[in-house]
């Protein structure tokens, strides 16, 4: 049966959720009994076994019966299983491309993604992790990217994400650092005022670590407004990402920001807890070597930013 013909036939709704539950198992793995399909996706006996002899006849699975040992999946084409589960494209959403180290992860991402299964992959821009997730919990975009540190709080919290990949240290950024409007400063002292970006994790916890123990005002602030803010002196200091200050050759006094350890340097990429699907096509499509290679050709000026 051609896959156009299965969709529009009267078990193609089913067989589009249960070839969306094979992309989430290894070639090899045993799956579900149908009673247990059943139970897990709410579809009833004969409408399962039917899917599952469509996903059979078009060539999108190769099951192998082993009696009581259950099913196993002996082969799953994977373009198949795609364009019957409806997923043409996948949609991201990462920090603005203020830094080389961001473009450079943008540019790894679009091409390690584009070249397998020929499915275009589109990033959208958005300041704040906590911004960058709820868009995610709401199904707007299918992952975002942000710091193991902000996905480890937001989980702690009790967020329904889930860590599918990690880039590795540094590939979120290179170091925070604390920045002060006086350039004779060196240190957070009582009554100063300190801006914080109440959308972003990393910056608002981190602020709140320089601070402690300190009488301080905190300043909401908009992140891209934050340097710009120290400079003129409506702010004290602020947590700020050091690619930039470097980058752009601002004329900060700056002091490292010093914490337990570096996974505000980490990238990752979360998705919502229930979209395993998407989890394991992420887990499948992205190579942490070609993204991180990319991303440092980029910031060494190598290749020409594409995203």
């Amino acid at each position: 049966m051609e896959i156009h013909d299965l969709l529009y036939s009267k078990n193609g709704l089913s067989t589009k959720i249960l070839a969306k539950r094979m992309l989430c198992f290894e070639e090899g793995e045993r799956i579900p009994t149908v009673s247990e399909w059943n139970k897990e996706i709410h579809l009833a006996r004969g409408t399962v076994q039917n899917a599952l002899k469509l996903l059979q006849s078009c060539g999108a699975v190769v099951l192998e019966a082993h009696g009581q040992s259950g099913t196993l999946l002996k082969k799953k084409d994977m373009a198949k299983l795609l364009e019957i589960s409806g997923i043409t494209q996948i949609l991201g959403v990462m920090p603005l491309p203020y830094s080389k180290r961001y473009e450079g992860l943008a540019t790894g991402l679009v091409a390690n993604v584009e070249n397998r299964y020929n499915i275009p992959v589109s990033l959208a821009f958005m300041r704040g992790s906590k911004n960058r997730v709820s868009m995610v919990l709401c199904d707007r975009y299918d992952f975002a990217i942000i710091s193991r540190y902000a996905a480890e709080k937001m989980i702690e919290d009790g967020l329904e994400i889930e860590i599918v990949k990690s880039l590795g240290m540094f590939s979120y950024l290179s170091k925070h650092v604390l920045m002060f409007h006086d350039p004779y400063v060196g240190s957070i002292e009582d009554g100063m005022k300190i801006g914080v970006d109440g959308s972003s994790v990393d910056q608002k916890k981190m602020s709140e670590i320089a601070c402690r123990n300190k009488s301080v005002q905190y300043v909401e602030v908009e992140y891209t407004q934050v340097v710009k803010k120290v400079i003129s002196g409506e702010i004290d200091a602020a947590v700020w990402n050091m690619d930039e200050i470097q980058e752009k050759l601002y004329s900060m006094n700056y002091i490292p920001l010093s914490i337990d350890d570096d996974k505000d340097t980490e990238a990752v990429i979360v998705t919502h807890r229930t979209r395993q699907e998407v989890a394991k096509i992420l887990d499948d499509l992205i190579q942490t070597d070609f993204v991180r290679k990319n991303q440092q050709l980029v910031i060494e000026g190598k290749m020409i930013p594409s995203y």
